[in-house]
């Protein structure tokens, strides 16, 4: 148990880093937060500096601010109107070109299903569709509560026993074999797209 002194140091390196350096964020950080980070986490485990809900909370920090972040194991968790708050904050605080990596089961494998914190659906790749604007406005106009704007990619932690395999082994098995995946990879980033007035006609 830390003293309330400790407490003290602790918050004031904190706010030496928001002053001083980058500011970089792990959400659902648990007890694995790195040195550097700001970790957010609902239970107050050692070393988490917020205490909150992302999925429910406006999150403490100003529009534009976060360098990076990062979220493992976290966003299967959230119900789907708190994934919605998750990728709006995020872009929110995100600064432009800001970039932020999410890892989660990946819905092919039972390492998905096992946590029954875990909410349904499973976290998928087309998920990441929706988080663009335009794609939003192109084919699902009725998804109304999204405000972000994130490019994103995409990839994969295979079983271990596909390690010594052939790339083209790895990638058939990855579309068709159940647990082939492990986990699902991807990175959004915040990217400042031109104005329909800005945009000139070549």
């Amino acid at each position: 148990m830390a003293t309330i002194e400790e407490l003290e140091k602790q918050l004031a390196a904190l706010k030496a880093v928001a002053l001083t350096g980058p500011i970089r964020i792990d959400i659902g950080c648990g007890k694995t937060k790195q040195a550097g980070w700001i970790g957010i986490d609902q239970i107050s485990f050692e070393g988490v500096d917020h205490v909150m809900n992302a999925g429910t909370e406006r999150w403490p920090f100003e529009d534009g601010s976060v360098e990076e972040a990062k979220a493992s194991h976290f966003v299967e968790h959230l119900k789907p109107d708190e994934r919605i708050h998750f990728v709006n904050e995020l872009f929110r605080v995100l600064k432009l070109n800001g970039k932020c990596q999410i890892i989660v089961p990946h819905w092919g494998s039972t390492r998905a299903y096992g946590d029954l914190t875990h909410e349904w659906p499973p976290v998928c790749e087309f998920w990441f569709y929706y988080l663009n604007k335009q794609w939003r406005a192109d084919n699902a106009p009725h998804n109304d509560k999204y405000e972000c704007d994130f490019d994103a990619t995409w990839g994969y932690s295979t079983h271990p026993m596909l390690a010594t395999r052939s790339t083209e082994f790895q990638q058939f098995a990855l579309q068709f074999y159940k647990e082939a995946a492990q986990d699902l990879m991807a990175m959004l980033t915040k990217t400042e797209r031109p104005k329909k007035d800005e945009i000139k006609a070549v």
